[in-house]
């Protein structure tokens, strides 16, 4: 009897994430490697890595915590020295490390609402609108650039990025980080056509609306209802509720999948409770 296509044994891959110091890549992260994958969490908050990895080990796990800055090729080429003698060479490369910044948001959603004192469209901070840019799209190029040179030696891999609702419909207030994530979409769609005659899959995914720690303040008031902007986003979402980051586990696992998805590159998934399907009607 023939095996099942989806095999959520990762036992001998190696797969390194970037950005797992947060609560999606950490949740991604987690699961490969108890999916059996010997994983390297890769975060500039070293200390939020090196907790993670000690909780996987101590569960019998291996992953390995990794200071990392993905804008520098120096501290990338230096750590994937370090994974390839801990771990050895690279199988799956999840690039999630990214995010908005405050320099590059606006305050008001429409020019003609403009906010007394607020950061209009004309405000906007060059520094904080290059940093965007650069933590998500250099911040996927560059770590490519150096883990991927493992795969494209053996002919094989997998390549997995982060993409986002916005990158389909720009949200207001924040059209640097909806712009980058729109690149990212593309990128992977390049890379994926690039890579396709080496085994080299790449694909990403499209979470929807998440709360995490940076958000909260955004989405809830201090009694816990709704702000004005998340009833916004519950309202365009015909199921109601936000995202939880396990449920973005299952789609990066299928797609990681050397057999499971062996056909399937070039695609962007959204994971985002029905928001790209509802026209608000």
């Amino acid at each position: 009897m023939s095996k099942l296509p989806l095999n959520i044994d990762y036992s001998g891959k190696v797969v390194v994430v970037t950005g797992a110091g947060g609560l999606i890549c950490g949740a991604m992260a987690a699961a490969f490697a108890r999916s059996g994958a010997k994983v390297a969490a890769l975060d500039l908050n070293e200390e939020a890595v090196k907790a993670l990895a000690d909780e996987l080990t101590a569960e019998g796990f291996i992953c390995k915590g990794y200071k990392a800055n993905v804008l520098e090729p120096d501290s990338l080429e230096e750590v994937h020295k370090a994974v390839l003698a801990d771990l050895g060479p690279c199988d799956v490369l999840v690039n999630g490390a990214g995010g908005n910044n405050p320099r590059a948001t606006t305050d008001n959603e429409y020019h003609h609402e403009a906010i007394e004192g607020g950061k209009s469209f004309f405000d906007l901070d060059q520094s904080g609108v290059d940093f965007v840019f650069k933590l998500n799209f250099q911040g996927t190029l560059l770590p490519t650039q150096v883990f991927a040179k493992d795969m494209a030696e053996r002919k094989s891999g997998c390549i997995l990025n982060i993409s986002s609702m916005n990158a389909y419909t720009p949200l207001t207030k924040i059209p640097a980080y909806s712009a980058a994530k729109a690149g990212i979409s593309n990128f992977t769609q390049w890379l994926a056509t690039h890579f396709a005659g080496t085994n080299i899959r790449c694909n990403a995914i499209a979470p929807g609306f998440l709360v995490s720690a940076q958000n909260k303040a955004l989405l809830f008031n201090e009694d816990g209802t709704p702000t004005a902007r998340s009833a916004k986003i519950l309202g365009g979402t015909p199921t109601g509720r936000f995202v939880d980051a396990s449920e973005l586990i299952g789609a990066t696992l299928f797609l990681c999948d050397e057999r499971a998805a062996s056909a399937i590159t070039g695609v962007v998934l959204p994971v985002d409770a029905g928001f790209a399907a509802y026209s608000g009607v």
